[in-house]
């Protein structure tokens, strides 16, 4: 098939592999937004370039309390490379200045903040015509450890809190999406990921972003050996078994997902830095890599039937913790850009798709957030959808037993994100936070014990 046939979905890179891992005292130092837009606009491959890319809001790439001005200037030089922005990332990780999604109630105010500006920003990138799609990307911003104490009232507490992130970004016309990865407490699990979004129970707003490095994870059970789906001792030659697999967990959480990350893992984790272990980013082409990218990406691109979703309208490669030396060499972006084609490939289509329905935009008053845990007090009304069926019904999948037995016994390790060092001082840590070196990452934690569930 001709590379230029298919003009959706749009391919994207992220920015964010030039600040995650590095930046922090004995870690690589970071790769400057124009360095990243610059290794990603020289990719082409049979005359196919990226379409643009998805940012990171923190420094030193993009200050998340940055001027329009300010702002302005970097919209014009990405917009000068000839890309667009879609998908942005909220630093709603406490070291960032943000906080625990199921903290006390001031870490919860400083989440709600957080998303709070990155909705601000998304929308001016789109009233300036930089922005045509794409959503706001958030998580728990909690260990798994500190959720397994007891996770019925944090399940709860980081709903709460996401509802009202959610009438945030209503008012702002954006959408959020939570990202499924072993490090997030709530959404380390594709069964825990789909009880959180049940229980916000506001799909018109809040997703599911999926990563296919971290959902890879998903199926081992790594830090919820209760919930694999894979066996114990699965042979990674039995393709069978495996596709599966695939398919249990696309059909329960395929019905959420409206941001996607192409990307390969090889069943391990990796840290870097102050970045503790999560799912490690492979280069497409390392040998060692599970996943047969173009085919597994329709298991998420496509329903139980076959059919194109046309979810959202664009795709991003996630090559989080590269290092540096591989980034910077051309080959990288070019067989990067390579299976994002083939991607899109076998699972494309020309005509743009229908809008996903969101809420209306109307103009929001920046102010100091109200606790997610209170009721919201009032404000200008804004015209939202009636509310749909919290999502499609799954196919009840029964937990493996032993898995369960063990999973009683057995110690959690968070492996979470942590922001690296930048020149101002982060945010105070609320009381009981982890302690982290800030990291440009934005993603935070301590390590703990996992739970021993297979690599």
């Amino acid at each position: 098939m001709n590379p230029q046939t298919n003009r959706y979905p749009k391919l994207h890179n992220a920015m964010w592999p030039g600040l995650v891992g590095k930046g922090s005292p004995g870690a690589e130092p970071c790769l400057d937004l124009d360095t990243m837009l610059d290794l990603t606009a020289a990719a082409e491959v049979g005359g196919v370039k990226f379409d643009g890319v998805d940012i990171f809001l923190y420094e030193p790439h993009i200050a998340i309390d940055i001027s329009d001005d300010d702002l302005k200037r970097i919209a014009d030089r990405i917009s000068a490379r000839g890309f667009v922005v879609g998908s942005v990332v909220a630093p709603i990780w406490p070291p960032t200045g943000g906080g625990s999604a199921m903290g006390s109630d001031e870490e919860r105010v400083r989440f709600v903040s957080q998303v709070r500006k990155a909705c601000r920003i998304g929308s001016r990138l789109r009233e300036w015509g930089v922005r045509p799609y794409g959503v706001v990307r958030i998580d728990s911003a909690c260990s798994v450890a500190d959720w397994a104490k007891d996770p019925a009232t944090n399940t709860k507490r980081i709903a709460e809190t996401f509802r009202e992130a959610c009438n945030v970004a209503e008012d702002f016309g954006e959408r959020l999406a939570a990202e499924g990865e072993i490090c997030w407490g709530g959404m380390h699990s594709w069964r825990q990921a789909i009880n959180l979004l049940e229980a916000v129970g506001r799909p018109e707003t809040l997703g599911f972003q999926a990563d296919m490095a971290h959902t890879l994870l998903f199926l081992l059970g790594y830090n919820a050996p209760e919930d694999a789906l894979l066996p114990q001792d699965y042979d990674w030659q039995d393709k069978a078994v495996f596709d599966e697999a695939m398919r249990k967990l696309t059909d329960q959480l395929r019905p959420w997902t409206i941001d996607f990350h192409v990307a390969q893992n090889d069943a391990t984790v990796k840290g870097s830095g102050t970045h503790d272990k999560t799912g490690h980013h492979c280069l497409p082409t390392d040998p060692n890599g599970k996943l047969d990218i173009p085919r597994h990406a329709g298991f998420w691109l496509r329903d139980a039937n076959g059919n194109l979703t046309r979810a959202f309208k664009h795709v991003c490669w996630d090559g989080c913790m590269f290092p540096n030396e591989v980034m910077m060499q051309p080959k990288t972006w070019n067989d990067i850009l390579s299976v994002m084609i083939a991607v899109r490939d076998a699972h494309g289509w020309t005509e743009e798709p229908v809008p996903s329905p969101t809420p209306e935009p109307t103009t929001a008053e920046i102010s100091a957030p109200r606790p997610a845990s209170r009721p919201p007090a009032k404000r200008t009304p804004v015209k939202r959808k009636a509310k749909t069926a919290v999502r499609p019904k799954a196919v009840k999948l029964a937990r493996p037993k032993k898995a369960a037995k063990t999973a009683k016994t057995a110690r959690v390790k968070s492996a979470a994100r942590k922001p690296a060092a930048k020149t101002a001082k982060p945010a105070k840590k609320a009381k009981g936070a982890a302690k982290t070196a800030a990291k440009p990452a934005g993603k935070s934690g301590t390590k703990k014990h996992r739970v021993k569930g297979r690599r």
